[in-house]
């Protein structure tokens, strides 16, 4: 990881409200939460949730949107992927399924690329489905990871929009993705005093990942073969000393490309029983090489705040996995509520700093 630190970066959070909450149905029994977003090619805004089924058993939904002024509704329109392919379906106790999906409009692909995490029989996998118009959805597979790169469970898969170069100057599509510990995957809030024991690179760490773009323009099955991937967001802040993981998709402004992350605390409430608390941050990577890290929060932007994010499925998360462009430095985003429910908030960047040009849109 490198750091090649800007002078200022911030901007101003307000929280809109939910807008969706379980409708009662077998199908969101344990919650909606954690979606994705795209804006299709005539404008109209879907929303992807994750709705979860009892025993953890995940969809991803879909919703259109429908504005009336400042005032936001999605109505349901069934699923847009639901556990089928043999990396999303098992018999063990724990759950399956499709969960907590972002979504990326990759223009060189003209193609809309949902990444998303597969719990199947091998633990949670990214994997990868593509639609030409936002609604209809096909698997493409597990990503796919070079020799000498983390083999095992992996999830917050969250695409960059346009080509960069790696770090060994490949041009390539790049991939968010976090490395998981298998102790923290098998005894959750129990590995927390091992977790805080080990050196913070050793904990669960964001990731960019690459995928040399000419070989996906032959064949787009290509996409999913990883060659190189890069440590950019090490668990080492007081608000993310637990792990790091990727929130929404990148989007362009003038210092790089920018994206709300999520970082995970936890706190010692005493007889060695531990709360966890999952907030939000800023991170700006380098335009070109977004291995090297320009800005990223050490407090965080957004914390669990009145009851319907400090109460719920999972206690004390704001989780951010969605946005939209709204205007110059604006944007409005979406956030899983304590894993139970789907806020909406609107972001304010503050003016770039003096010398950065915007991009030409």
């Amino acid at each position: 990881m490198m750091l090649d630190a800007l002078a200022r970066f911030d901007g101003t959070i307000t929280r809109l409200g939910i807008v969706l909450s379980p409708d009662g149905s077998p199908e969101e029994i344990e919650g909606v939460l954690n979606p994705a977003s795209a804006t299709t090619r005539d404008g109209t805004l879907l929303l992807y949730p994750r709705a979860v089924a009892q025993g953890n058993v995940s969809r991803v939904g879909l919703c259109v949107g429908e504005r009336h002024g400042d005032d936001l509704q999605f109505a349901r329109r069934g699923f847009a992927l639901e556990p089928s392919a043999p990396y999303e379906v098992r018999t063990a106790p724990g759950g399956m399924g499709c969960e907590d999906p972002r979504v990326t409009f990759i223009p060189v692909l003209d193609r809309y690329a949902m990444a998303y995490t597969a719990f199947g029989p091998d633990g949670p996998r990214i994997a990868v489905a593509l639609s030409q118009d936002g609604y209809r959805w096909e698997r493409l597979g597990l990503v796919r990871f070079a020799a000498g790169l983390h083999q095992g469970d992996d999830k917050d898969g969250v695409f960059f929009p346009e080509p960069v170069l790696s770090p060994d100057g490949v041009r390539s599509i790049a991939l968010y993705h976090r490395p998981m510990l298998r102790l923290s995957t098998m005894d959750g809030r129990g590995a927390i005093p091992t977790l805080l024991d080990l050196r913070p690179e050793e904990r669960e760490c964001t990731r960019i990942a690459y995928i040399p773009l000419e070989p996906v323009q032959r064949d787009i099955r290509n996409l999913l073969d990883v060659r190189e991937s890069a440590l950019v967001l090490i668990p080492d802040s007081p608000w993310c000393r637990i792990k790091t993981g990727a929130g929404t998709p990148p989007v362009r402004v003038a210092e790089g490309w920018f994206s709300i992350v999520h970082g995970v605390d936890a706190k010692d409430v005493g007889d060695g029983h531990y709360t966890m608390q999952y907030s939000a941050g800023f991170v700006v990577h380098d335009a070109e090489r977004p291995h090297i890290v320009r800005y990223r929060s050490q407090t965080p932007v957004m914390v669990p705040e009145g009851a319907d994010e400090t109460h719920g499925i999972v206690n004390n998360v704001v989780f951010p996995t969605a946005i939209e462009t709204i205007g110059e430095r604006r944007y409005e985003f979406f956030y899983g509520m304590a894993d139970a429910r789907i806020g909406r908030a609107r972001l304010e960047l503050a003016p770039s700093f003096a010398g950065v040009e915007e991009p030409a849109a």
